[in-house]
């Protein structure tokens, strides 16, 4: 598992998922005079020249002063032209009036279509096994975008320009202050979800980066098994008459069922809860497809000696059956031959390899027809010809 990106986010792995994660904030301080920054991420010029863009979305942009939101009105414009429906479009002009008046710029999404930090945000999935989300806060000298507030999920801030000064509380007890340091350039924090916080900015302004971590729990287990057992018939019956008005025979009805769950817990085929549940945590994971044209155009070339990787943060998970393959992808499901099984578990295990590798499990044929497939879907691209 690579954990280049985790590593720029906390420094050592090891001690901040023994120490910090999901228990305390953590902040990892760039060494002054240090060339540690996050401009390749988005620098301060790159934020600038997203809100400066001609026609970007008002959807991609809010604004926040002093605690409250501002009305979108006041910083956009209808799009224009004769498409009905259009959506309102950002007004820069108004959008830098605003910010003057002391307002933060909210970009939102970033890792939707920012591509460094969407190659970042799926490194950093790969090492921490949750999705991301990410959104750039711009801030005028001495305002405040956002008063004390409690996150429903983690976050890393990344300080990519000026400085920001945070004060982190105690998740028990908010008279407990944990953090209060000026947070600058190259410098990043770590808070879990439920540590209140604030931060605003001093003399200069401010841009920052804030990683949310959508996290997946055994909520999501328990919600697929929920559904699994809304298809039984058992569990379909009516309550009977009158439990509505009778606590008694409410309660003989509700012990009943429960009785029936445990019992039907214990015939759960957990294969199937496997694959509901995969679905559920990879399903906001949408393929990187960057350069597919191309990679469309080399399938002709593609023979035993060519190189292929899978992409970038691009996983699959295989569901046998007794007759087919079910292979997995973050957008869909690719329905195989049974015998196409040891090769894929390769193709799952490896970063790299060469089409002829996978001559130990099908025959020369069958390895060209697999991976022109897998380049085609997406899961794997062409390194280097052969």
């Amino acid at each position: 598992m690579d954990v280049e990106a985790l590593q720029r986010c906390v420094g050592d792995v090891s001690a901040f998922f023994g120490r910090h994660w999901v228990q305390a904030p953590l902040l990892l301080a760039a060494e002054r005079g240090a060339t540690r920054h996050f401009d390749d991420l988005a620098s301060f010029d790159d934020l600038d020249r997203i809100v400066a863009s001609r026609g970007l979305q008002a959807s991609r942009l809010r604004m926040v002063k002093d605690a409250s939101p501002l009305p979108p009105a006041s910083y956009t414009s209808p799009a224009g032209g004769r498409a009905r429906g259009a959506e309102d479009v950002v007004n820069t002009a108004l959008v830098y009036k605003r910010y003057e008046g002391g307002a933060t710029i909210v970009l939102e999404s970033l890792h939707r279509y920012w591509e460094p930090l969407t190659d970042f945000c799926r490194d950093l999935e790969q090492a921490l096994g949750h999705r991301l989300q990410v959104n750039a806060y711009l801030t005028p000298p001495g305002a405040q975008g956002f008063a004390v507030h409690r996150d429903d999920h983690d976050v890393f801030v990344l300080q990519v320009w000026g400085s920001k000064h945070w004060i982190v509380y105690d998740r028990d007890d908010e008279d407990r202050v944990l953090i209060d340091r000026e947070i600058e350039r190259g410098d990043s924090l770590y808070i879990p979800t439920g540590f209140p916080h604030a931060a605003r900015t001093g003399r200069s302004a401010s841009a920052h980066l804030t990683i949310g971590i959508l996290t997946h729990d055994g909520a999501d287990i328990v919600r697929e098994l929920a559904k699994l057992a809304e298809e039984e018939p058992v569990f379909r019956e009516r309550l009977p008459a009158g439990a509505a008005s009778d606590p008694a025979l409410l309660r003989t009805a509700v012990e009943s069922r429960v009785d029936e769950v445990r019992s039907w817990l214990d015939k759960v085929d957990v294969d199937e809860l496997t694959e509901r549940v995969a679905r559920r945590v990879m399903s906001t994971a949408q393929p990187i497809l960057r350069g597919q044209l191309q990679q469309l155009e080399a399938l002709g070339g593609i023979g035993p000696e060519t190189l292929v990787a899978r992409r970038r943060g691009a996983d699959c998970f295989l569901f046998p059956t007794d007759t087919t393959l079910r292979v997995l992808l973050p957008d869909r499901q690719l329905e195989m031959p049974l015998i196409a099984h040891a090769a894929m578990e390769e193709v799952a295990r490896r970063r790299q390899f060469r089409v002829g590798d996978l001559n130990r499990f099908l025959d020369a044929d069958g390895a060209l027809v697999l991976v022109r497939r897998l380049v085609r879907e997406g899961l794997l691209e062409v390194v280097v010809a052969g």
